[in-house]
């Protein structure tokens, strides 16, 4: 998740999809009990990594989803994906993002605490937030404090109606 507005933040997708060995890399396993061409395996290993490469499109682009549903009209843009051509020369994402504001709503702290409540939401939606959506919840969490400090000082210092009267003569 990228975010926007106060303090903006470039998010690199390969950090928050880290690198995952794709079939074959560095876990190849090959069968010992029956002897397979060179062709064979090079088949095998080609459709392992074809698989592999849409398991993580699809895990892209749902988690992406997530975020974006979740974050509603404080979203800056739509999700945007980095891609890799895999061996059938087609385009798989394996990152992406989806840009926020996270800017707090000038001289309105009830505003504000519900913004950060909203990009809390957006950032944890996905089922396996990365550690980029934990450290922008942790930044919504801490605009939720300030502006709940913000509310408090506001109504301490708010002129009480109705309820003190003046009896002095």
């Amino acid at each position: 998740m990228r975010i926007s507005g106060s303090s903006p933040v470039n998010l690199n997708p390969t950090n928050r999809y880290p690198a995952q060995n794709m079939p074959g890399q560095a876990d190849r396993r090959e069968n010992d009990t029956a002897v397979q061409k060179p062709t064979e395996i090079a088949d095998a290993e080609v459709l392992r990594q074809i698989q592999w490469l849409k398991n993580r499109d699809r895990e892209v682009r749902t988690h992406e989803q997530a975020h974006l549903s979740a974050a509603g009209g404080i979203a800056v843009s739509g999700a945007s994906f980095s891609y890799t051509v895999g061996p059938d020369g087609q385009r798989y994402a394996v990152g992406g993002e989806v840009s926020i504001d996270t800017s707090a709503v000038a001289g309105d702290p009830a505003a504000t605490l519900r913004k950060a409540e909203t990009i809390r939401r957006a950032a944890l939606a996905p089922a396996q937030p990365s550690a980029q959506d934990y450290s922008v919840a942790s930044r919504a969490t801490a605009m939720a404090s300030k502006a709940t400090i913000e509310l408090m000082r506001a109504q301490q210092n708010a002129p009480r109606s109705g309820s003190l009267l003046d009896v002095s003569a």
